[in-house]
């Protein structure tokens, strides 16, 4: 008995400590996450297209299709990865990593291959062209140039603008036939895209683009509850689909109001600093690409919950909890932030740095 008491006296700590124990980016680990960047933006292979062939003239290398965002084995790995080179070069500017960083974002984001990316998306007929992951993703980039006063960030921002309001104007184009939301854990989610959305709209002051969100954000889930987190994650998942959900709605709803919205949608959150009430996932072979997603779910996960205790009234007895489940989640997730495999270390720095310096910050 008196084992066991000890046994949930040492949890209680440790769930305590997760509770209170600050995220924070130093410039050893930013450089960690900048060398990830830097070491596949510009390379080209492996590299897995999402392009769709015409004729024989459409198979071209990935340097050609796309010229600013063709390294980092795919598109949307890619545009994330020169988002991650922004941010730590907007936090760090006089680090180590920091010119190399500016070399690759000036020649990267250049006007004349952000026309060749713009070219390219209007010359096809596949409106479904990384929708609406990568497009969101690149809203993001366009996010973090906008707020970001620099002179050389201010240029890659003038020339980003175009390929920007195509994304946007792709989604704009696409919420009206959107009947239902996209409720998995992976690229073709919706709730995690319209999140980096609307996080654009106010950046960039389209207000069209962000009332067709709105709207649509409410009429899919301003009546959801009882959201089966229970069976989460799926096997390859690198975004979970409730919180995801939760963490977008906190971005729409008042806290008072949020606070009601995510006491039917997810009642179990507990009302003490409990973090074993959501598990990590857990990746046994990090060579495989779809299983090592997982690592990723695991600091996305840690950035929802953050962001869900932030959208919730200050005092509201399910912050701790939150915030306990999401440092348990950040520490497992940034444990396999590593340059040992491609398959996780083309991605996973953009999840740890989106994490550790989240975007406002």
């Amino acid at each position: 008995m008196r084992r066991g008491w000890m046994v949930a006296l040492l949890w209680l700590c440790a769930a305590s400590a997760w509770a209170q124990a600050p995220a924070a980016l130093d410039e050893a680990r930013a450089a960690r996450f900048a060398k990830l960047a830097l070491d596949c933006v510009q390379r080209e292979y492996p590299n897995k297209l999402s392009h769709q062939l015409r004729s024989d003239a459409d198979a071209l290398p990935p340097r050609k299709l796309y010229p600013a965002f063709y390294g980092c084995y795919d598109w949307h790995s890619s545009v994330h990865g020169h988002w991650l080179l922004a941010r730590l070069l907007q936090r760090y500017p006089q680090a180590e990593f920091a010119a190399p960083a500016r070399r690759a974002l000036a020649a990267n984001l250049t006007a004349a291959n952000i026309a060749g990316e713009l070219a390219y998306l209007r010359a096809g007929s596949d409106e479904s062209f990384e929708r609406p992951y990568g497009l969101a993703w690149l809203l993001q980039l366009g996010t973090q140039l906008r707020s970001w006063d620099d002179p050389q960030a201010r240029q890659w921002a003038a020339a980003l603008e175009p390929l920007e309001r195509e994304a946007a104007g792709r989604l704009l184009r696409w919420l009206p036939k959107l009947t239902m939301p996209i409720r998995v854990g992976e690229h073709s989610q919706t709730a995690f895209a319209f999140g980096l959305a609307l996080d654009w709209t106010q950046a960039s002051g389209d207000a069209r683009l962000r009332e067709a969100l709105l709207a649509r954000v409410r009429q899919f889930h301003l009546n959801d509850r009882d959201c089966p987190i229970a069976y989460e994650p799926s096997g390859q998942d690198f975004l979970s689909p409730c919180l995801a959900e939760a963490d977008l709605m906190r971005r729409v709803l008042p806290p008072a109001e949020y606070a009601r919205w995510l006491k039917a949608f997810l009642p179990g959150i507990p009302r003490k600093a409990d973090a074993g009430w959501l598990t990590p996932g857990v990746v046994l072979d990090p060579t495989d690409g779809k299983l090592a997603h997982l690592d990723g779910l695991n600091l996305s996960r840690a950035w929802m919950l953050e962001g869900m205790a932030r959208g919730l009234p200050p005092g509201d007895r399910r912050i701790a909890a939150l915030r306990a489940a999401a440092a348990r989640h950040r520490d497992s997730g940034l444990a396999a932030v590593s340059d040992a495999h491609y398959a996780g270390a083309h991605w996973l720095g953009s999840f740890a740095t989106y994490l550790l310096l989240p975007p406002g910050t």
